[in-house]
């Protein structure tokens, strides 16, 4: 089958190469740079095992589509702040594009997270204006994917997949197409459904690190250890609860809650959750301000600005969030990402990172700053207090150590806070 993928981004790169091991296909995507990398077999962003399927694939890559069996549309939903909903300017934008190749029997499938109802009220209008009878010239499934950066490829495989579909022949086709690779459930359902799916999944992980989030701030307020206390809770059989953070980032989790209830009624606990998550960046400045109260022009150091341990992506880091409210407030900040490359603000070594710094703060939990030598490192501060949002450290050294959710600072002294075996307390 001849397969043209639109997006070759974080998902629909991955998605192409699967789908390469048996089908004819064609990548697209409207930066020319990323055509030039992949069709020289080069990555163009860190993902396991990306380059050697890669190099292993037929690929062929293009700015523009071309005509096909099937069209997968991979582009991104960017977030509207203002408003608060989706943007859907991508995915329309790729419907137009794939427009003057669409023959009968064709089958479109959309994987871009979307409202509900983006399949039934604007794909299908989109398909009937070309001419063509959904169901009956050509086909509309909506797959959307579940995988994380980091085991992006491994996931697409093993991970179950939901095929949403209004009709039994989209859901044949749909089937054996994703059959070729994935090896955990197929399951078919309504395309709304399918919709509401992906949002809800995404949804309840935003939810449930709210609620650790603000146990957090509660450890705070009691002196008490939230990480400790998590970790007991999840004894129980029927508890399952995330780790706090200093916020929640991502292209999925801190904007897919929006999407779901952007044309709900009915949604305080979703839109209080979210709340909460937005907030953190700037309960972290709080202690910031704390622990370098009295301090004239205090510098902080920022450790990791990827939203998440272990990955190169920034997609809505709280990191660059804590950046921007600190920088208001009058500090000056150095960032050290041992993964990120590229950055709206400078980078810094190391070295230079902690150089004249007043507080270290760690706002990704990557393996490598649980094995940094924060004595050694530390002797280039000017100030030697360290903030760990993610509970990287676990003892202090030969500075001043506070954690989130582990106590407060006041009145600007820093204090040890890590985390004692519980039969000293006792």
């Amino acid at each position: 089958m001849k397969v043209c993928v639109v997006g070759l981004g974080y998902i629909g790169l991955p998605t192409a190469l699967l789908f390469s091991a048996t089908n004819d296909v064609l990548g697209v995507d409207i930066d020319p740079h990323v055509v030039s990398l992949v069709n020289d077999k080069t990555a163009p962003f860190n993902e396991p095992e990306l380059d050697f399927f890669l190099t292993a694939s037929d690929i062929t890559a293009s700015g523009s589509p071309q005509c096909a069996d099937a069209f997968i549309i991979c582009v991104p939903t960017p977030f509207d702040k203002e408003l608060k909903i989706a943007d859907l300017t991508f995915v329309k934008q790729a419907l137009n594009s794939i427009a003057p190749h669409v023959r009968k029997g064709n089958i479109i499938i959309l994987e871009s997270t979307v409202p509900p109802g983006t399949c039934t009220e604007i794909i299908v209008p989109f398909l009937e204006e070309l001419g063509f009878h959904v169901g009956g010239d050509v086909y509309l499934a909506y797959c959307p994917e579940r995988a994380i950066p980091g085991s992006t490829l491994h996931e697409m495989v093993h991970n179950d997949r939901i095929i949403g579909v209004m009709d039994n022949k989209s859901a044949s086709i749909a089937t054996q197409l994703y059959g070729g690779f994935v090896k955990g459930e197929l399951m078919t359902t309504w395309a709304t459904t399918a919709e509401c799916v992906k949002l809800m999944e995404n949804t309840y992980r935003d939810v449930t690190i709210a609620l650790a989030n603000e146990f957090a701030r509660i450890a705070d307020d009691f002196g008490t250890d939230v990480w400790e206390a998590i970790a007991l809770a999840n004894h129980h059989p029927r508890v399952d609860l995330p780790n706090p953070g200093p916020g929640v980032g991502g292209h999925c989790i801190a904007i897919d809650p929006y999407f779901l209830i952007q044309n709900a009624t009915r949604s305080p606990l979703i839109k209080a959750a979210r709340e909460v998550n937005d907030q953190m960046p700037l309960y972290v400045l709080e202690k910031l301000k704390g622990i370098t109260q009295g301090i004239q022009k205090p510098k902080i150091t920022v450790l990791g600005v990827a939203y998440k341990g272990n990955v190169d992506d920034t997609r809505a880091s709280p990191a660059a969030r804590l950046i921007k409210l600190a920088e208001k407030e009058g500090f000056d900040i150095s960032i050290y990402d041992p993964l990120v490359t590229s950055f709206e603000r400078k980078l810094s070594s190391l070295g230079e990172a902690f150089e004249n710094t007043d507080c270290v703060v760690i706002t990704t939990d990557h393996d490598e700053f649980k094995r940094l030598d924060y004595d050694r490192l530390m002797r280039r501060a000017r100030h030697k207090n360290l903030l760990d949002t993610r509970n990287v450290v676990s003892k202090a050294g030969n500075y001043q150590l506070v954690s989130l959710g582990r106590g407060n600072v006041e009145e600007g002294a820093a204090v040890d806070t890590a985390l004692q075996p519980v039969s000293s307390r006792l």
